[in-house]
């Protein structure tokens, strides 16, 4: 029996299949808000990774949810990137996961049963993983093969951490390195090296739940994991939501592997970073087309959190990364906003 390909059945691939920012925007314009939950400590006005509502003890309920057609071709891979994605948000808020629903649609007739088996059987194992049951789900026949999951977790109000909150002087940490994107573009177009490939299928099944840990820090001020928007979307993101401004360091920035320069000459570029760009590159100090441009545009699955930390936590910070295994150098600053001007520069 030939392998399943799960990628020829989509016509997307992973966070890349997120609607883009200026579109997400619109759609969004047009929904009612005007009804009040004054439990409902964040919604989606903040453009946050998940909603919270105050239950009145101190702690909070988290719930998020996250679906995506395959990035990858194996089954089980692709349901355990899929359900690390989904928890990321939780840890993204600093928060505690407690159980997950999965979300599955299956193209029946086209893709074998058990191939669908698999995918649960994958999203499974990242639940347990993460300490938390797989406790249903719901599945439709569809077009496409598609899977996620809807998560509730738990936090402490005084250890909550939305992208909103963020202060001027905060160092910024990258808990992943980029390129799932140009990566999985190559994958594709069939130019991609196994090694490589590797690196970013390890990458996005590996669990934010730093997260946790980070949140117990009081100087750690706002958190967000970096998924279809690229580095620049959830940037612009919290700088938006904290009235801030932002300076990258492109050096600092990490790298999935060196050779994501050639993959890009080779032109692995996303369709999702050419309209993330199209979407903020305004508020953007100019950045010629190039590398660099769709590196920080390139959209990630289950990307690694972007941290905004108090300069007096940074070491503390710096420590408990590296003691984890992961990128742990600064790549930017937040300042005051200034005018009119970018929100983010280089």
């Amino acid at each position: 029996m030939e392998p399943i390909r799960l990628t020829q059945f989509s016509h997307g691939a992973g966070c890349g299949c997120k609607l883009s920012p200026a579109v997400l925007h619109e759609i969004l314009g047009g929904v009612d808000r005007t009804e009040l939950f004054p439990d409902l400590i964040i919604g989606n006005d903040t453009k946050d990774d998940a909603a919270v509502v105050d239950l009145g003890d101190g702690t909070g309920i988290i719930s998020t949810t996250d679906f995506f057609m395959p990035i990858v071709d194996d089954p089980r891979t692709f349901g355990r990137i899929a359900a690390a994605n989904a928890i990321s948000d939780i840890y993204a808020m600093g928060g505690t996961p407690l159980m997950a629903i999965a979300i599955l649609g299956w193209p029946l007739g086209k893709i074998p049963e058990h191939a669908a088996s698999e995918v649960v059987d994958g999203g499974r194992s990242i639940c347990s993983k993460a300490g938390i049951p797989l406790a249903g789900g719901h599945s439709i026949d569809s077009p496409e093969p598609i899977f996620g999951l809807a998560v509730t977790g738990r936090v402490k109000l005084d250890c909550l951490k939305a992208n909103a909150a963020a202060k001027a002087g905060d160092q910024l940490y990258l808990t992943k390195p980029l390129g799932v994107g140009m990566l999985t573009t190559a994958q594709k177009k069939g130019l991609v090296e196994d090694s490589d490939l590797q690196l970013a299928v390890n990458s996005m099944q590996q669990l934010n739940s730093i997260g946790q840990a980070l949140a117990g820090l009081e100087g750690v001020h706002a958190m967000t994991d970096v998924t279809g928007f690229g580095l620049l979307g959830h940037l612009i993101e919290i700088c938006e939501g904290s009235g801030l401004e932002a300076q990258l360091d492109l050096s600092k920035v990490p790298l999935l592997t060196d050779r994501l320069k050639h993959y890009h000459s080779l032109g692995s570029v996303p369709g999702g970073a050419v309209r993330n760009w199209k979407s903020y590159g305004h508020q953007v100090t100019p950045l010629e087309e190039g590398f660099e441009r769709d590196l920080l545009t390139d959209p990630q699955t289950s990307g690694g959190l972007l941290i905004a930390v108090g300069a007096e936590q940074a070491e503390k910070v710096e420590s408990m990364l590296k003691h984890a295994g992961l990128p742990h150098h600064c790549i930017g600053e937040l300042s005051p906003k200034v005018g009119n001007g970018a929100l983010v520069n280089f």
